[in-house]
């Protein structure tokens, strides 16, 4: 039985309707006949499955759908079109560097991300430790927030995003974060969850990441489903192959003979 079903999902989103200009002036455009409403697809037709404890990594150049998809799959966003059935509880790591108070110290703000995130007082006492630590800023913990590097500041998100122990995970983009130290023990941290039985998501730029660890691979292009399956390998190569000019893809992101 599948963890996680995405069946022929779609994503509309438009511009220059009235909630964007106002019932006012929605209905002197209207009387004028100067009212348009455009259109735009961020995905279209979207379909795969996974089971427990896959890990599925996700493909495409910017604009291909990838974080607006990522979205829907996490129920922060409702799919215009078709359905998506999840099994389990779900977490995912998101825009790291967001949600946080810039005046409050790097202490207040661990536990305020904690509160967020639904630990008790008590939970974040007792790893409060570890959090800091994992993230390296010990020597940081009472200074302002907002005097921190963004890479200090998504290190920090993801030491804390990283306690939860979920039954679907989902990463866009988080393994980027600091510098290759860190990205090291983000991995291994990562793979501790996904070893644990978590069924995960990863959209990374990085394609030998991809490769080394995903079970599966979902290419995306301008909105469009290009391939999806267990030949990573092989799903990898023609993407690499895109990205070098190799291989044309139609403007359906079907590959061109």
């Amino acid at each position: 039985m599948s963890i996680l079903e995405v069946h022929d999902v779609s994503i509309r989103y438009m511009t220059g309707d009235f909630k964007e200009i106002g019932i006012k002036e929605y209905v002197m455009r209207k009387l004028t006949r100067n009212y348009h409403v455009v259109e735009f697809w961020a995905d279209r037709h979207i379909s795969f499955n996974l089971e427990k404890g896959e890990m599925l990594g996700i493909v495409g150049t910017n604009g291909a759908g990838k974080s607006t998809l990522l979205k829907v799959i996490s129920g922060i966003m409702e799919p215009t079109k078709g359905w998506v059935k999840r099994e389990g509880n779900i977490a995912a790591l998101l825009e790291l560097g967001s949600g946080f108070d810039g005046d409050l110290t790097v202490r207040e703000n661990t536990y305020l991300r904690g509160a967020m995130l639904g630990y008790t007082r008590k939970f974040m006492d007792e790893t409060y430790e570890q959090i800091i630590n994992f993230a390296e800023l010990k020597e940081f913990e009472d200074r302002p927030f907002k005097q921190l590097s963004s890479g200090m500041k998504s290190r920090l998100a993801f030491s804390i995003a990283s306690l939860v122990r979920p039954d679907i995970l989902i990463l866009d983009e988080v393994l980027s974060v600091g510098d290759g130290a860190f990205r090291m023990k983000s991995e291994a941290k990562m793979r501790e969850i996904i070893t644990g039985g978590a069924t995960t998501i990863l959209v990374s730029h990085s394609i030998e990441q991809v490769r080394e660890m995903c079970s599966k691979v979902l290419w995306l292009h301008k909105g469009n489903q290009v391939d999806f399956g267990d030949d990573v390998q092989g799903i990898c190569d023609k993407y690499q192959a895109m990205l070098d000019g190799k291989l044309k893809l139609d403007a359906n992101g079907k590959i061109r003979a």
